[in-house]
């Protein structure tokens, strides 16, 4: 038994008395439960076998506790005791799949009460002579006061039990329910997945508690700081397999019954459980941890998993090693589902993942899929210490979380696969992708008031760039001024001092000054006063050097400079790093507003580069002299800056362009020296900037012009990749060369080098005669859109028919991508009603495919229409509030640059406000503020872009 678990005395597992009377029960439930259903028809469920009905809810806030969305403190709980039976099989009455399952909680009385609150969302409670079947004793002695009356209240999502009387403060008691809920296919609580095997069609129970549907599965106190221990026991059908956070205790073959080991101390939105008739391998780390990768039984079968298994013992003893902590629990079980909305799931002990996250393939997988399941596997396994084993008090310290694990998942992957150098992809991966977003008047700051973060829906809203990449970017930056040794140090004793408990960020501060204070190291202030400004306001600066006067400056860089924003204050302490071409010099330096750096003085050829490897969370902007210095460089002798850089210049050029820093025309400059690159990195960044550029002018006459120029500079990388491969035989040995090799294709082909549309062309045509696929796995994406674009309704009637007969998933997603690309309106539209129906396509699936469409120029329209026309039906049923919808809104929005644009998507948001935008509420803002951003840029820029383009292209309309 390990340090922090707390165990009571469990309820219902001796086997006989499971069978007897647990199965007895339960049993009886199901029909109560189709009864109720049957009843009340299109009444929810959490309107049947209510004992007395709930006070009248107002819109105005009310005083009374149970429209407040926090629990009181009143109640603290101890131990669960959980009983859940999922039925497989649809109920023969109502045709749906339901669980039924019991619970006792053991609490203690912080505060002296005759409420109890306690969550409950879409849980019918059978009742007995008109009372909720609920029971409530005393652990302490005495009587329990009894219950007076009880209702659900659907708001706020609350069991209400109104008592006769006080509890009593100190004393322990503990609460009763039987209860019966839907096994629905919403990717939310306890929840059915679907997929075909051997021709049958079969069923996996599993769950997604975060962050607030543990709730739907059973009733308890659904808040991250409401920690307890859990005794889990699942029944199930014969020949499934039941899975839980802690190990199988006992298993009982009247009716399969498992019964788990308790679960330390822990919240609730990391419960897992799961029933399935999966396959596993296995293996044990250096301490003796059992590893267990869950899967499919084909994939287990075919070695799908072996890779997974393979790194995840090298990232666990890593993450042991780098938080000096020893894996807290006696097994990672880690599990590949058909069905999961998130990428994967961090419950401790049993990790959830997408199939795509999880499996690997090397006859389907790419080398960017690899990644993906190598990054995925260590941010997961970083939280079973942060966030698991201290985890935050409230969602409003979610960026701590998240963003924490998003920066060390790359330590995680770069120990499994050193020689990717992984480590530098978080520059593209997360600090230029939020800088995109945060860059905008409607951004928010890491850290919000606990009291502004109150409805399930706000909580939901939390999980976006800011939480997880900004997050990221700034705890690099900090690691990064204070050493990754003293970073260490202070993780370290964090940990120790909070472990099985909660903490919020200002603890992370006081432990990390601590490790400053041992190191003897010096800082500029507090660890707390540096990141104030970081954490506690949006947005990020632009520091601007003036090389000729040594002068360093900074403002709040907004893409839009017209914005109605509070200037907040400046960023009190600015991480700026700094070479200088004269003598290679390293300057570590912190400013606020405004300051004299002598060493930045320089004059004729020399140069400075700042912001070395971009560890600083800001752009950076010179003087015209020194940007003309580092264009001559990039192109007579770009080697001498390094390639991080060479990528951050380009997608700084850019972006201060567009907020009218600099003209757009030099930052397009930085473009010409591409001609003679070869590095991923500069050409990603390049890329990815002027997608931008494609989406404000694919549909004008800047067009023309803009492929020619762009066809220009990408023949040589085509050209170099296909005699690297020996004609496109093989693939380049370096994790980064093959990304190369898949842009110098992708572009090409986009621009329209004849060569890539033949190369393309005919490999989907021999896969189309021959019925074998020979394309190499990490080309499959970019030669199957491109090949789809290209032609008609035969190629995407071939690749709808390869999509669903595949039994890969990773091969799946490629190809949903893929017929995304077709240029046949008729086709786009089958593709968007397709997105509606679960068999065709996952509902998983169903908000990505529709921004793939959307991302086509000629789906763009198609998309936004279908979008406004059934926003209600796909708000209802891909999960309102519980479902992202933010990539959505973006992804159909993203092309927006005209007033005929902007009016409907203000229409759109006045239409639609009583329905609501879930998650998606703050990504609509953002819409519009963007949009009216392009509409500006456009107009200001349109001219001198195309007389740049033709000026180098020598283009000549006709």
């Amino acid at each position: 038994m390990r340090k922090g678990f707390y165990i009571s005395t469990p309820v219902g597992v001796v086997a006989i008395i499971l069978c007897a009377g647990a199965l007895a029960t339960i049993i009886g439930l199901s029909v109560v439960y189709s009864q109720e259903k049957a009843k009340n028809n299109d009444v929810a469920p959490t309107e049947g076998g209510i004992s007395t009905k709930p006070p009248a809810t107002t819109s105005v806030p009310s005083n009374d506790p149970w429209d407040n969305y926090r629990l009181p403190k009143s109640l603290v709980p101890e131990c669960y005791n959980v009983i859940l039976w999922p039925r497989l099989t649809p109920d023969m009455t109502t045709g749906l799949y339901i669980f039924t399952g019991e619970s006792s909680v053991d609490f203690e009385c912080a505060e002296e009460t005759d409420l109890i609150l306690i969550h409950s969302n879409k849980l019918n409670y059978t009742e007995f002579d008109n009372k909720i079947l609920a029971n409530l004793t005393s652990l302490t002695g005495g009587k329990a006061p009894p219950i007076n009356s009880s209702w659900l209240q659907d708001v706020t999502q609350y069991l209400v039990i109104q008592l006769d009387g006080k509890l009593m403060k100190g004393h322990r008691y503990r609460l009763y329910t039987k209860f019966t809920g839907e096994l629905a296919d919403d990717l939310g609580g306890f929840y059915r997945s679907k997929y075909l095997e051997d021709g049958k069609e079969k069923i996996v129970a599993t769950t997604q508690m975060q962050p607030t549907d543990a709730r739907k599965a059973f009733p308890c106190f659904d808040e991250p700081a409401m920690k307890a221990t859990f005794n889990i026991t699942i029944l199930h059908d014969h020949g499934t397999v039941a899975l839980s956070n802690g190990e199988q205790k006992g298993l009982s073959h009247c009716r399969d019954i498992t019964v788990f080991e308790p679960t330390p101390k822990m919240s609730t939105y990391l419960l897992a459980f799961i029933v399935s008739d999966f396959d596993s391998i296995s293996s044990n780390t250096v301490n003796d941890v059992l590893i267990r990768i869950f899967a499919r039984r084909t994939a287990i079968a075919a070695g799908h998993g072996q890779y997974a298994l393979n790194i995840t013992g090298t990232i666990l003893q890593f993450f042991e090693d780098y938080y000096n902590v020893s894996y807290p629990l006696p097994k990672s079980d880690q599990i590949a589902l058909p069905d999961f909305n998130a990428g994967a799931m961090e419950n401790w002990g049993l990790i959830t993942y997408r199939e795509t996250a999880l499996l690997y393939n090397e006859d389907f997988s790419s080398n960017s899929n690899k990644e993906r399941v190598a990054t995925i596997i260590a941010h997961e396994l970083a939280h079973m210490w942060f966030g698991n084993l201290v985890t935050l008090k409230w969602w409003n310290d979610l960026w701590l979380n998240e963003g924490f694990a998003s920066y060390v998942e790359y330590l995680g992957a770069d120990k499994a696969e050193p020689e990717w150098k992984v480590k530098d992809l978080i520059v593209l991966n997360d600090v230029h992708r939020v800088f995109a977003i945060d860059a905008l008047a409607s951004s928010h700051p890491l850290s919000s008031k606990e009291e502004d973060i109150q409805t399930p829906a706000q909580i939901n809203e939390l999980f976006d760039a800011i939480s997880y990449s900004k997050g990221a970017s700034v705890l690099r930056m900090l690691s990064d001024f204070l050493t990754e040794d003293v970073f260490k140090m202070g993780l370290q004793t964090y940990l120790t001092e909070f472990e099985y408990g909660n903490a919020v960020y200002t603890d992370l501060w006081k432990h990390l000054q601590m490790a400053v204070n041992a190191s003897g190291i010096t800082l500029p202030d507090s660890v707390r006063n540096i990141m104030n400004t970081w954490v506690l306001q949006m947005g990020f600066p632009v520091v601007t050097i003036n090389t000729s006067t040594a002068v360093v400056s900074q403002q709040h860089f907004l893409l839009d400079p017209d914005s109605e924003v509070s200037t907040p204050s400046p960023f009190q302490y600015v991480h700026l790093t700094f070479s200088l071409s004269c003598a290679q010099k390293l300057i570590l330096t912190s400013f606020s507003s405004v300051a004299n750096i002598d060493e930045m003085s320089v004059s004729g050829d020399d140069w400075v580069l700042a912001n070395l490897d971009v560890v600083g969370y800001y752009r950076v902007n010179y003087d015209q002299g020194n940007w003309e210095n580092l264009l001559r460089i990039l192109s007579t002798s770009h080697s001498l800056i390094p390639r991080i850089n060479r990528a951050q210049l380009v997608d700084d050029a850019f972006n201060l362009a567009r907020a009218r820093i600099i003209p757009t025309v030099l930052a397009l400059r930085t473009t010409k020296y591409l001609y003679s690159e070869r590095e991923y990195m500069p050409w990603q960044s390049a890329m990815n900037n002027l997608d931008f550029f494609y989406l404000m002018f694919d549909r004008s006459e800047v067009y023309g012009p803009l492929q020619d120029y762009l066809r220009k500079q990408v023949t040589p990388l085509f050209e170099h990749y296909k005699n690297l491969t020996g004609n496109w035989s093989s693939v380049p040995d370096g994790h980064m060369d093959q990304y190369n090799q898949v842009n110098a294709i992708s572009l090409a082909c986009k621009t329209g080098v004849k060569e890539c549309h033949n190369l393309t062309a005919t490999w989907f045509n021999q896969w189309m005669d021959t019925k074998e696929n020979m394309i190499q796995p990490n080309l499959r994406s970019t030669v199957y859109c491109n090949a789809i674009a290209a032609g008609g309704a035969d190629e995407w009637e071939f690749a709808w028919s390869q999509f669903q007969n595949a039994t890969i998933a990773i091969e799946a997603d490629k190809l949903r991508y893929a017929l995304a690309c077709t240029k046949q309106p008729w086709l786009l539209n089958r593709y968007l009603e397709y997105t509606l129906n679960p068999s065709l396509i996952r509902k998983q699936d169903a908000t990505s495919t529709i921004v793939y469409i959307a991302q086509n120029v000629i789906g763009q329209s198609l998309a936004w229409d279908f979008v406004r026309a059934r926003w209600s039906y796909i708000f209802t049923q891909y999960g309102g509030g519980s479902f992202s919808f933010s990539n959505l809104i973006n992804g159909v929005t993203e092309r927006f640059s005209s007033e005929y644009e902007l009016h409907p998507l203000k229409q759109f948001k006045a239409d639609n406000a009583v329905v609501g935008f879930g998650s998606g509420t703050l990504a609509l803002d953002q819409s519009i503020e963007r949009t009216m951003g392009n509409i500006k840029w456009i107009a200001e820029n349109k001219q001198n872009v195309l007389d740049w383009l033709e000026a180098e292209t020598k283009y000549t309309s006709h």
